[in-house]
């Protein structure tokens, strides 16, 4: 079919063209392409099935095949669904118009992801008549062609990864992707150790983000400072080789797009104009924050954090995600405008006219999505607030009386003026509202300028003293002092910025607002001066300490890891406890945005790097350093080819296979293997000591057992037992000395175990005859003397739970070494307490010395039942409670007592402290 001026097909192909290239008229000879015989084959010719248009420097140009070359221009194609000549009557039917960006593949890749995919996969009709085979299919080949993309360079005909090409990268998903392929299909093992350990450090927010339409507001406010961590976890490691800069500026950017569409989305089914105010206020805050979070963040890192940090500078200029920054502005615009009008009814007079009128207010914005910010609608919705407020200015007009005798009543009270300014500070930026208000704001203003004097007084009284101190800065948890001193200086910055923040937004315009400003910065300039003179008098500190070898802050990595000391025979670890704090002043000192020098960063980086095998080595030396505290001193003897095995191992730390030289800091793989010898040989002897101490309370129990057989009618069990005392004793003959095995060995005559029979008779006889003559709680008792004292024990709970008339449930049992129990309605007094593993005084427990005994007596104290409620004689956080177990050998727990300690609880469970009752 030939065609001329008034052809339509051709009129639809070249509206298309000019349309889509974004041409004039006159930019482009239509008339001379109109007889083009490449037009003319597709419109004509039943078997040309494609048209290619493109545009380029010559101009447009039409092929009936696409080239590679074609990629590299945009690309418009038009091709046919049947094998047909094209007339106007299937002009529309017959035709598909397709364009091409950048690749093939990615628009292969799109148009599937974006199109195909969703509609063939998710709606229900196309779904459910598509076989799932096709439907595996097609999502291996959205899968495909995205790892083909992300791994694609410039050049197509090879594919290659190449990190710096981000195109496949849209999401942050996207992102994560990358390195788990990379993981999997590196092409070195470095490479994939690298992508691995990104991957790891991505993993944390994975998750959230690959479901982030399902997370909420609050959800993903969290989320943000999340994060923010990860991301700078990714570009400060050091492991491996750095994240490139310009695919960590392609992440920031692409991650506050990812926010940005959530709060768009999330808000966007919320009718900001008419929804209760409470549930508009408390999205739009939270996706205000979601705005700002990420803005701060993106500026703190790119603008400060990351440009100090030496090992991997940021080398770009600050990078601010602008379109984020104003979508956020745009939130705190739409709720202030809902706010006024808030606050506008709530002052008011309810009449009909308020009414109409404050209902009509956000008639403007009708056909205006507020959450859809871009350049286009900007105009709009600044043409909509203008109307608004030719709409609420009469009202506002009104309300200003009131709102100024409201304040009026309460301006004598600081506080209180203040609080009234923030609650209604969308109506006093009005400026109708702000000119009747000048009085108020005036006094407002003075009232800050006092905050600003208290605060530079506090800091002047406050800044030379100590942390902790009345004098002094106020102490944190867990803080060194130069940490402290900065963050309790950034706490006062914050209050003065609060309230400069606050003057700037309700008080410019005033007179005295210029002094005020120049007092508060002036005040801040103090608070940063006082933050860098502590950080610089620690980094001269810290560096005087590298040179002074006494200091603790000296490792070399070729040094011993740790030797005997001659003077005492301990066990010390070359790993000083100052290395840790240094570790921890670095970590918060770095957070808080302050460049470390590089010798002490290069200093806390080493230690960071044998932290790990330090404390494994500290263990052992603990352990070392106090296995004769745990050793019964009779079975020392036998344990010392263990031990001199075990001090062998410590003295010979040799590394090579001639062992030649000496074990140190800077060679891993020895060191390694040298503590996994020395974990060993620590655990042969603590099992043998174990072993050895289980004997012995054994041994202690069957003596306990032949005590208590009637010797005239069970002569025979007498010499059972004895048989298997004596049995017991050959089974650890080779290591038993003499001398400790003639204690064991026991008199032939059962005369002195008769004697334990009688003693505990008399015991048990003494009790019956107090209980009788109820004198028994009054005198002082030794549960040793009992065959049962847990039953004992019980007894005395439900004899106090009847005398408070209460459930035996709703008691505590409680110990004072202070006198009396004060809240117990029945008490005793116990004496024949042991305690292992340190030592008591009576008023807190205290670490046993080289020479103290392993097992010492513990004062007699009174125990009781009390109520749940009641007060005991200790508070919790100076106690600790331990076991009294019946034996030494632990077996059976009578009861728990709580002891003071002085707080510090996981140290006396460390070194294994429990009491027991005397063996009878």
């Amino acid at each position: 079919m030939a065609g001329g001026t008034g052809d339509v097909r051709k009129l639809f192909i070249f509206t298309t063209t000019q349309n889509y290239f974004g041409l004039v008229s006159e930019s482009w000879d239509q008339p001379l392409l109109y007889n083009s015989p490449e037009i003319n084959n597709f419109l004509d010719d039943g078997n040309q099935m494609l048209l290619r248009v493109q545009r380029s420097d010559v101009g447009i140009s039409f092929s009936n095949v696409i080239d590679f070359a074609d990629t590299k221009d945009k690309v418009l194609v038009f091709f046919k669904l049947r094998p047909e000549v094209i007339t106007d009557q299937n002009l529309h039917k017959n035709i598909l118009v397709s364009s091409m960006l950048e690749s093939p593949i990615n628009s292969l890749y799109q148009a599937v992801r974006q199109v195909f995919a969703p509609m063939l996969l998710k709606d229900q009709e196309w779904s459910r008549n598509l076989d799932p085979k096709l439907q595996n299919l097609l999502s291996e080949l959205e899968a495909g062609l995205g790892i083909v993309l992300r791994r694609s360079d410039t050049n197509l005909s090879k594919l290659k990864f190449k990190e710096d090409d981000t195109r496949g990268i849209l999401t942050p998903s996207d992102e994560f992707q990358f390195w788990i392929e990379q993981a999997h299909r590196g092409s070195k093992q470095i490479s994939k150790e690298r992508a691995s350990y990104f991957k790891e450090l991505f993993e944390t927010v994975a998750r959230e983000f690959y479901n982030l339409d399902g997370l909420s507001l609050l959800e993903v406010v969290d989320l943000v400072e999340t994060t923010r961590d990860v991301v700078d976890d990714v570009w400060r490691q050091t492991e491996h080789d750095h994240y490139p800069e310009s695919r960590m500026l392609h992440l920031l950017d692409i991650i506050g797009g990812s926010f940005g569409r959530f709060v768009q989305k999330k808000l966007g089914t919320l009718n900001l104009w008419e929804d209760p105010y409470y549930l508009v206020k408390e999205n739009m805050k939270a996706g205000i924050s979601i705005c700002e979070q990420w803005v701060i963040a993106c500026s703190h890192l790119t603008g400060q954090v990351w440009q100090r940090y030496v090992p991997h500078p940021w080398k770009n200029e600050k990078y601010f995600p602008e379109t984020l920054d104003k979508l956020g502005k745009r939130l705190e615009e739409v709720l202030a405008l809902r706010t006024i009008r808030e606050k506008l009814l709530y002052f008011s007079p309810a009449t009909d006219e308020k009414i109409i009128c404050l209902a009509r207010v956000f008639e403007p914005f009708t056909g205006l999505n507020p959450v859809q910010y871009n350049p286009y609608t900007e105009p709009l919705w600044k043409a909509a607030v203008s109307q608004y407020e030719k709409i609420i200015a009469p009202v506002e007009q009104k309300i200003a009386g009131k709102l100024k005798n409201y304040i009026s009543e309460i301006q004598d009270s600081p506080q209180q003026l203040l609080q009234a300014f923030l609650k209604y500070k969308e109506l006093v930026k009005r400026p109708t509202i702000s000119k009747e208000l000048m009085l108020e704001r005036e006094t407002l203003l003075a009232r800050l300028m006092d905050s600003v004097k208290d605060f530079r007084l506090d800091f002047e009284n406050r800044c030379r003293g100590i942390p902790g101190d009345a004098s002094g800065p106020l102490s944190g948890k867990n803080l060194s002092e130069v940490v402290n001193n900065i963050v309790w200086v950034r706490q006062l910055e914050m209050k003065a910025d609060d309230t400069i923040k606050i003057a700037e937004a309700l008080l410019s315009d005033l007179s005295g607002f210029r002094s005020f400003h120049r007092s508060a910065e002036d005040l801040l300039d103090q608070f940063k001066l006082y933050e860098q003179e502590q950080f610089d008098d620690w980094s001269r500190d810290i560096q005087s300490g590298l040179s002074d070898s006494q200091s603790g802050l000296c490792i070399e990595a070729n040094s011993h890891i740790m030797e005997l000391d001659p003077n005492d025979g301990s066990l010390k670890v070359h790993y000083s406890d100052r290395l840790v704090i240094l570790q921890r002043e670095v970590r918060q000192l770095s957070a808080l945005g302050f460049v470390i020098p590089a010798k002490i960063q290069q200093v806390a980086n080493i230690a960071q790097k044998f932290c790990k095998q330090a404390i494994i080595l500290k263990q052992v030396a603990h352990f070392y350093n106090s296995i004769d505290q745990q050793m019964i001193q009779s079975q020392r003897p036998m344990m010392l080819q263990s031990a001199l095995a075990f001090e062998q191992i410590i003295k010979n730390s040799k590394a090579g296979s001639g062992g030649k030289s000496q074990i140190t800091w800077n060679n891993p793989k020895e060191l390694e293997g040298y503590i996994q010898k020395l974990q060993n040989a620590a655990e042969r002897l603590a099992t043998e000591n174990r072993r050895l101490r289980k004997w012995h309370i054994t041994f202690c129990e069957k003596v306990v057992v032949l005590m208590n057989i009637d010797l005239l009618r069970q002569q025979q069990r007498w010499k059972d037992g004895l048989q298997e005392l004596r049995t017991g004793l050959a089974s650890v003959e080779a290591q038993c000395p003499l001398t400790w095995q003639s204690k064991w060995e026991g008199p032939e005559d059962p005369l002195q175990y008769l004697r334990g029979l009688v003693a505990r008779a008399l015991a048990i006889q003494n009790w019956v005859e107090r209980a009788e003559n109820q004198t028994l709680l009054a005198d002082t008792l030794d549960l040793s003397e009992l065959f049962h004292p847990d039953t004992f024990l019980n007894a005395l709970r439900q004899e106090t739970a009847r005398a408070v008339v209460c459930s035996v449930d709703s008691l505590k049992f409680v110990a004072s070494w202070k006198g009396r129990l004060q809240e117990a309605k029945l008490q005793i007094k116990i004496s024949g307490l042991l305690l292992e593993g340190c030592s008591f005084d009576g008023n807190r427990l205290s670490e046993n010395q080289h020479d103290s005994p392993s097992v010492s007596s513990v004062l007699p104290c009174f125990m009781g039942w009390i109520p749940q409620g009641a007060y005991g004689p200790y508070s919790s956080d100076e106690c600790i409670s331990l076991p009294v177990y019946t034996s030494a050998e632990r077996d059976h727990v009578v009861i728990n007592i709580d002891i003071p300690c002085g707080g510090s609880q996981d140290q006396w469970i460390q070194c294994g402290a429990a009491l027991f009752l005397k063996n009878q």
